[in-house]
């Protein structure tokens, strides 16, 4: 079996707190427990040999050429892996009961039952953890026939079985072999806690059939919320369910994505830290899951976002935001490599933290107040609103400034227009919102340094030459981040300006409706290596397309984005010269941007069916 499967053949499971990615061969190659950016159990993703994981599957030793199928329990985020074997056909289902306490939880558990429906199918059990990303050793114990605890210095983690499952240790790792005839079942636990906690009550299968039905039932009443009853429903409600899993409840903040290290590039140096939140992907999360009328979602991560505002302005810091937190709302995320570890097909270095939280990037603050506009507007306190509005006064006399932009480049700071772009719209929406809620503020001030900034992009970020804005002020270069001017109303999507600028993006970001965010050779952006087409950008395309009228194209477009999306309708971040999916999985932007695009070309195509 290939030790590194391809990014796109995992599905997800999560319960809101965590998240652990499921390959089609049955193992658990990813899982961090007790948060999303906790150091990792599983992680043989990132390195084989030192990485960890758990198997589950039918013996490929023993029943050779077993054909392999995945899939969600529909409008669940319960994954199903079928084995078509000679002999018989079996699954492995997985799941984690979504918590949705108020407070983080200790303890975490992961479901996975086998089962034969058809046959005589023989099983393999491999428990290999590797505490803190592979840095810890840890001890294990056979606690009876059917249950182990494998101690780390912190942390420790229980497996329990049901069923004709007879662990027995290997090294520091547990193993299993064992045979299920048509409707046997057997189960498998997995609970991590910190050191020194309550051991796990005996496992039950009636108990684990209960905790099944209750993921179940939870996942249907949650997208029995969703309002989308469009051409898409399917895999719009797949990218929500997805959205979902990626935030954290507790605080209600969603992650960029589940993975850290997965290269841009194989082999390059473009692997990052994505479990942590920015600021611009939760705000366009809020902007999307409102479209579906998960209203609870986008309330809390503005809760989220006004406390960080809030907490910034009692700080007196110098900067009243930065681009990303962790989930808990700390701004520390210190970046360090893991170098004992040889990455996904020897991608290194492996980074665990982001020092791209250093960065400056003023976009931050309009899509800050674009999530607050999204929402109706309403900062939900007084202390909110002054906080907010002490920001807005800040920026007024702050926004014109070189950054890193959008797309964290480590080639040095620059004008950027998106970056203007959304300080325009930091301005505009927190007008908007002054207004309509009778909030005290220097409107004045506000509108004319909005003005300003209009009349900058305009002068200095439009190119004669290449009759497009461009990326800064600098350089003729194209950047797709701009395909969210229309969107977020600086200009119309049929202005002649935009019309343009669309047109020389077709023609020098464009490949086959996949689209670039800019090219690296053109305008260098401190890394070595290139990397595929960005999936949020050719979503942000096919919505640029649907608003400007060019509904053919869009949907065309559209429908072979989906075609790039793996067998479960999970996307990573990016796309590769051979359709391979590149970089952290799955990812929240993509997904945010996809039922933003669906949502458009809906809007449209009704219009154009009712003339």
């Amino acid at each position: 079996m290939d030790p590194y499967p391809p990014i796109a053949e995992h599905g997800i499971v999560g319960d809101l707190q965590t998240a652990a990615l499921v390959s089609t061969g049955g193992d658990i190659d990813w899982w961090c427990a007790p948060r999303f950016d906790s150091p990792s159990l599983f992680a043989s993703l990132l390195d084989h040999d030192k990485g960890g994981n758990c198997r589950l599957a039918v013996d490929a030793d023993a029943v050779p050429g077993v054909q392999i199928k995945q899939l969600y329990l529909p409008d669940t985020a319960i994954l199903m892996t079928r084995f078509l074997a000679p002999d018989g056909v079996a699954e492995v289902i997985d799941f984690m009961l979504p918590d949705v306490s108020a407070s983080a939880a200790d303890t975490h558990r992961i479901f996975r039952a086998a089962r034969v429906v058809r046959g005589r199918v023989p099983f393999v059990l491999e428990c290999r953890p590797r505490f803190d990303y592979g840095r810890a050793a840890h001890h294990v114990t056979l606690l009876d026939e059917r249950s182990a605890l494998f101690q780390g210095p912190t942390q420790e983690l229980y497996l329990q079985a049901t069923g004709p499952v007879e662990l027995r240790p290997s090294d520091q790792d547990i193993t299993a072999r064992f045979t299920l005839d048509a409707g046997e079942l057997a189960t498998v636990v997995l609970t991590s806690q910190s050191s020194g906690g309550t051991r796990p009550a005996p496992l039950r299968d009636q108990d684990t059939r209960a905790d099944f039905d209750a993921c179940r039932d939870f996942w249907y009443r949650w997208l029995a919320v969703s309002t989308y009853a469009g051409r898409w429903q399917q895999i719009v409600h797949r990218s929500a369910i997805t959205l979902k899993l990626l935030t954290y409840h507790p605080s209600g903040a969603p992650i960029a994505a589940a993975t850290m290290g997965l290269p841009e590039q194989i082999g390059g140096e473009r692997n990052w830290d994505y479990r942590y939140t920015w600021i611009r992907d939760g705000s366009l999360s809020v902007h999307a899951l409102m479209g579906l009328g998960f209203e609870e979602e986008a309330l809390a991560f503005r809760h989220w976002v006004r406390d960080r505002i809030q907490a910034a302005d009692d700080d007196d810091q110098s900067e009243p935001l930065q681009i990303m937190y962790r989930i808990d709302g700390d701004s520390l995320l210190t970046e360090e490599v893991l170098p004992h570890w040889e990455g996904y097909l020897r991608s290194a270095p492996v980074r665990a933290g982001n020092a791209a939280a250093d960065q400056l990037q003023l976009d931050i603050y309009g899509e800050a107040a674009y999530a607050f506009a999204t929402g109706g507007g309403d900062i939900g306190t007084l202390a909110g609103w002054r906080a907010f509005s002490d920001m807005i006064d800040w920026l007024a006399g702050h926004w014109d400034r070189p950054d890193e932009g959008i797309w964290e480049t480590r080639g040095g700071r620059q004008d950027f227009t998106y970056s203007r772009l959304m300080c325009w719209v930091a301005f505009d929406r927190a007008v908007r919102i002054a207004r309509a809620f009778a909030r005290p503020a220097d409107l004045d001030r506000w509108e004319d340094v909005r003005d300003d900034i209009l009349r900058q992009i305009v002068r200095r970020g439009w190119s004669q030459k290449r009759e497009a804005f461009t990326q800064h002020y600098a350089t003729d270069v194209l950047d797709a981040s701009l395909l969210l001017m229309p969107k977020v109303g600086f200009l119309s999507p049929t202005d002649p300006a935009w019309l343009s600028t669309l047109d020389a993006m077709d023609e020098e970001l464009v490949s086959d409706s996949l689209v670039y965010r800019y090219d690296p050779a053109a305008s260098p952006d401190g890394l070595r290596g290139s990397e595929g087409t960005f999936n949020l950008c050719s979503f942000f395309y096919v919505e640029a397309l649907a608003r400007a009228g060019r509904l053919q194209q869009a949907r065309y477009a559209f429908d072979k984005m989906l075609t790039y999306s793996n067998h479960v309708g999970l996307f990573a971040e990016e796309i590769g010269p051979s359709g391979e999916q590149l970089g952290n999985f799955p990812q929240a932007f993509t997904h945010l941007a996809l039922i933003d695009a669906a949502l458009a070309l809906d809007d449209e195509l009704d219009h154009l069916a009712t003339g």
